[in-house]
């Protein structure tokens, strides 16, 4: 799987809405798969919050939400992110030889 698929599957971007080099731009730009997901879905929110936040038809009421949800994926993603280390520290290589 390549970076970018990997990346159209934790945003869940089935329907393509974005392409493969906007997708490369974001992992260009922010560097991790985490990062790129995450700037990816703050643009995708972005899109959506061009949309009334909530409709009434009648008896019919609509209230999005998905730009929230999406914004919280990616402040997850972010965290995780920088909660991962960057080296082990604690694991000594044992394979090492003294010379």
């Amino acid at each position: 799987m390549t970076d970018i698929e990997k990346i159209r599957l934790i945003i869940q971007d089935k329907t393509l809405f974005f392409t493969d080099a906007e997708l490369q731009y974001f992992l260009t730009a922010e560097g991790s798969i985490n990062l790129a997901a995450a700037a990816a879905l703050e643009s995708w929110a972005a899109a959506y919050a061009l949309n009334a936040d909530n409709e009434h038809i009648g008896d019919y009421s609509y209230a999005q939400t998905i730009t929230d949800k999406m914004l919280k994926l990616a402040a997850k993603l972010r965290k995780d992110d920088a909660e991962k280390p960057s080296i082990t520290w604690a694991e000594p290589n044992l394979m090492m030889e003294e010379e």
